[in-house]
């Protein structure tokens, strides 16, 4: 799927893609492994309800997975790491955002407690990504479907939304002109 999207095609021949756990500081390591410049850190328990009901799990992913990644990072000279997140770690109201907003500010605390290592740390911050996993988009269709209406708690609310190319190419942008932060 990548292949086919712009922003990849110029890169993809200089990454590289291991399977492994966040929660795995060991893997991270050796996937850093000093020959890594930069990291886009996008792995997350990012599912509402399940992670109410696991809280111990989506802790351990999304902030000691994250610690983990820093970890890795500034042990390896990796340059620049940039930490995805989310607009519902801005006054979190369930596990998920507030676990996402202490990872961001591991992240960002990072750029203080890194010593003289040249390691940058970022975090970018997004809303819905249509069509993704998790995406309200089938949902609404389903609604429209079966309904003949779309169904939203409230008539009032907003939803900032992006495509998938938009958000790549947010990141892209941000990894290149990030300062720390």
């Amino acid at each position: 799927e990548m292949k086919n999207m712009p922003y990849f095609k110029k890169y993809l021949s200089k990454m590289r893609f291991f399977i492994g756990d966040i929660r795995d500081l060991d893997r991270l390591k050796y996937a850093f492994n000093n020959q890594v410049d930069y990291v886009i850190h996008a792995a997350a328990l990012k599912h509402i309800e399940s992670g109410e009901y696991n809280p111990f799990e989506v802790i351990k992913t999304n902030i000691l997975g994250s610690q983990n990644v820093i970890e890795a990072s500034l042990n390896s000279g990796v340059k620049k790491v940039i930490a995805l997140s989310t607009d519902k770690a801005s006054s979190p109201v369930n596990l998920y955002g507030a676990t996402k907003l202490a990872s961001d500010k591991l992240f960002v605390s990072a750029n203080n407690f890194k010593g003289p290592k040249k390691t940058i740390f970022s975090v970018v911050r997004y809303g819905n990504v249509m069509h993704s996993r998790g995406s309200v988009v089938p949902l609404f269709k389903k609604q429209k479907n079966e309904f003949g209406e779309v169904f939203i708690t409230d008539a009032n609310m907003t939803r900032f939304s992006i495509n998938l190319e938009q958000s790549i190419s947010f990141v892209i942008q941000s990894l290149q002109i990030m300062s720390g932060g």
